[in-house]
């Protein structure tokens, strides 16, 4: 039934539903473009997605609920789907629906026309489904559902306007699927229906709010979170409710031979199949199917994988070759102006702190943020093509060896991104050995913090082979998860592998738009932490590299002037040798006079009170306390090199040239980017691991497991290449 009234509203709030790979991320970034805004549900850790968009006047929020393929509740997507849907009671349930693929996709649509919500239906990638011969009567779909049905091809971003257009319809409508147009079940089944509905109706004289079908429905088919709120809602009379219930589910598994729902579950599919049968046909002729075709290469037994290294290696060949001219812009940029401060602003205390501490800790993580984006943009196009599901598959076989399954690589794929939600991640293992083996592996998965380190050390003492030495640390890394994986199965985690089915979704050409919410939405994470964490952490380093004041810090400040006075000099003689050579001596007075402050400081005596233990692996101690302050969060690291190498200011020298200078080899840094993948997750890696299994326990065991392994891993690597005659 129609409700004028509702057309006097000046916004509407829709939810968006449907199965994974659908394409229902893509269309709510068609929705909703930029405005978005990410966080998670209360009480879980499943991501939640809210965005607005406008159109012809009306303001429309946009609630993407979690892909899921039916609403019975068995996954924690699934309730979270449901009960937004049943609790909020949103103006319209949008279903994006595989038009490719509609038989499955319809499952969820039969269920969500089961509530009493408004339901419109959304056949998106009608292109893949022509391609494959298959022809779809939407107006007929329609009219047999009594549901609006649109068409759509999101990745081209086709059939918006008409979608916004009967959404607007639609949630103005508010107009409910009649009870006559509704799966109809078998007459033993509509017979216990009816029994409860009746009773459910007898009870309470008010409007149910779940439903009188629905909830009824829900009952014989056991579900408890139904059951749980039915039993609330109705307090003492919900007792002779439940009775009748267990009669009927009983009198139903004696006529059927199954329980109910399974009964339930194969008549929804009969209903689909008639209708599928109605709407759908195949051209005799139909085109081969492409991603079938594809996946004959790409997921092949013998060149599936060597064809996954080589996008992984070319991956990290663009982050270098293609970030390095924004990251050299940046980094001029950064010393151009800490050399224009330095001589603009008088020698003291608020100077060092904005050049030294600030400019140079924060400016020198900075120019990593190109290579952060490159990144997310490959891993965007891995997942919004469809391969990143094949990779996920051709490494099933490989986590079976660590007495793993696919499922676990997903977590472990996310780990690129960064650790703390790809642990998050795991919840979704049903077994509690599984999950905690993949916790304990996860941050062997080198993160996005860490590749700030990759690119400074490989840029600097690799400059032709950086690309190769990055795809190297990140294949150890995933090398060594794998023994360590077999070794705690073995010892500590003993189990098998549960089996499990990898759905491999049809390959798609990726929109340029949704690749580029995507990257963004992972890479303003760094950005935050540029902003809190890099820069808190960059003024405490330099307080602790800067105090206590000794003669050697005063001899330094005056040094600083002198180096001004001489870069005066030469700017007004450009041509003086004189100019230029006294300008030399100054710079190269002042930074050993700095360097020497700087190791009698608080942050050198800790450096040097804990060298020894780095020696081995051939690490200085300005090194070896940078190491120490990366467990705050591995871009520390980076920024407490800058912060002690002084890069970027009177010197003008880059924080690479800086290392270069100060005695770092190839080889010792090689054996510094091997210790930064293995050891101590940053601090927040640990404490969702404590989270995450409830122990502390397991918590302590990763940060002494990883550093030990980060030691032995970094000492073969540096005293191996000694003995080689590499050092």
């Amino acid at each position: 039934m129609q409700d004028d009234s509702s057309f006097t509203k000046k916004s509407f709030t829709i939810a968006l539903a449907g199965n994974p790979n659908s394409g229902k991320t893509t269309t709510f970034n068609n929705l909703t473009g930029a405005r978005q805004k990410v966080g998670n549900w209360p009480g879980v850790t499943v991501e939640k997605k809210e965005g607005r968009a406008t159109f012809r006047g009306m303001e429309v929020t946009v609630v993407d609920l979690p892909g899921t393929y039916s609403l019975t509740a068995f996954s924690i997507e699934e309730v979270v789907a449901r009960n937004y849907i049943l609790d909020t009671r949103p103006d319209l349930v949008v279903d994006v629906i595989d038009a490719s693929n509609l038989e499955r996709s319809l499952y969820l649509a039969t269920q969500l026309r089961e509530l009493s919500v408004p339901v419109l239906f959304v056949l998106n990638m009608m292109d893949v489904a022509k391609s494959r011969g298959t022809v779809i009567d939407e107006k007929k779909l329609s009219e047999l559902l009594a549901v609006p049905v649109v068409t759509t091809v999101g990745n081209r971003n086709q059939g918006t306007e008409s979608l916004l257009s009967a959404i607007m319809e639609a949630a103005g409508r508010h107009e409910t699927i009649p009870e006559s147009r509704r799966v109809k079940y078998s007459r033993d089944l509509e017979a216990s229906i009816q029994v409860i509905r009746d009773m459910l109706r007898r009870i309470t004289s008010c409007s149910f709010p779940l439903g009188f079908r629905w909830t009824a429905i829900k009952l014989l088919e056991n579900d408890t979170v139904v059951r749980e709120r039915t039993a609330a809602l109705l307090g003492p009379e919900a007792g002779p409710v439940m009775e009748e219930t267990e009669r009927q589910r009983a009198r139903l598994a004696q006529l059927y031979d199954e329980e109910p729902e399974i009964v339930m579950t194969e008549e929804r599919y009969g209903y689909i199949a008639g209708i599928v049968a109605e709407v759908v046909r195949s051209k005799s002729a139909a085109r081969v199917d492409v991603s079938r075709k594809i996946d004959l290469v790409l997921t092949n037994r013998y060149l599936g994988f060597p064809i996954f290294l080589f996008f992984i290696w070319a991956m990290f060949q663009l982050t270098f070759t293609l970030g390095a001219y924004p990251q050299a812009a940046i980094e001029a940029g950064v010393s151009a102006l800490s050399a224009f401060l330095s001589s603009a602003l008088p020698s003291g205390f608020g100077t060092g702190l904005l050049v030294d501490g600030v400019i140079s800790g924060v400016g020198s993580v900075l120019a990593f943020f190109p290579n952060i984006l490159i990144l997310f943009l490959c891993i965007s196009l891995f997942e919004d093509t469809g391969y990143m599901a094949r990779a996920a598959f051709l490494m099933d076989r490989i986590m079976h060896l660590m007495g793993l399954h696919g499922k676990s690589f997903i977590p472990l794929l996310m780990g690129f991104g960064c650790n703390v939600p790809a642990i998050m991640a795991a919840r979704t293992l049903e077994n509690e050995k599984d999950r905690i083996l993949t916790i304990l592996i996860n941050p062997l998965m080198s993160c996005s913090a860490r590749l700030p380190v990759y690119v400074l050390l490989a840029g600097a003492f690799f400059p032709r082979f950086a690309g190769d030495v990055i795809f190297s640390i990140y294949l150890l890394g995933i090398v060594l998860s794998f023994v360590m994986g077999r070794l705690f199965r073995k010892a500590i985690l003993p189990g098998e592998a549960a089996p499990f089915v990898m759905e491999l979704p049809p390959y798609r050409a990726p929109m340029a738009r949704s690749l580029l919410i995507h990257m963004w939405d992972r890479s303003r994470m760094f950005l935050k932490k540029m902003g809190s964490v890099i820069l808190v952490g960059s003024i405490v380093i330099w307080a602790l590299s800067s105090f206590p004041r000794t003669q050697e810090t005063l001899r330094a400040e005056a040094l600083q002037a002198r180096v001004r006075e001489a870069r005066i000099a030469l700017a007004n003689a450009p041509g003086s040798e004189a100019a230029r050579e006294a300008f030399v001596k100054a710079a190269e007075a002042q930074r050993e006079s700095e360097a020497k402050a700087k190791a009698e400081s608080y942050l050198g005596r800790t450096g040097k009170a804990i060298a020894p233990a780095f020696a081995p692996i051939g690490l200085a101690w300005s090194e070896a306390v940078a190491l120490v302050t990366g467990f705050v969060a591995k871009e520390v690291v980076v920024s407490t090199m800058a912060v002690l190498h002084a890069a970027g200011t009177e010197d003008e020298n880059g924080l690479a040239e800086a290392l270069s200078a100060s005695g770092m080899t190839p080889l010792s840094a090689l054996a510094m980017m091997v210790f930064v993948l293995l050891y101590v997750p940053c601090l927040a890696t640990v404490a969702t691991i404590r989270q995450e299994t409830n122990s502390w326990k397991w918590a302590a065991f990763s940060i002494c497991y990883s550093t030990a392994l980060a030691w032995i891993a970094a000492f073969v690597v540096f005293q191996g290449g000694r003995l080689l005659g590499l050092g």
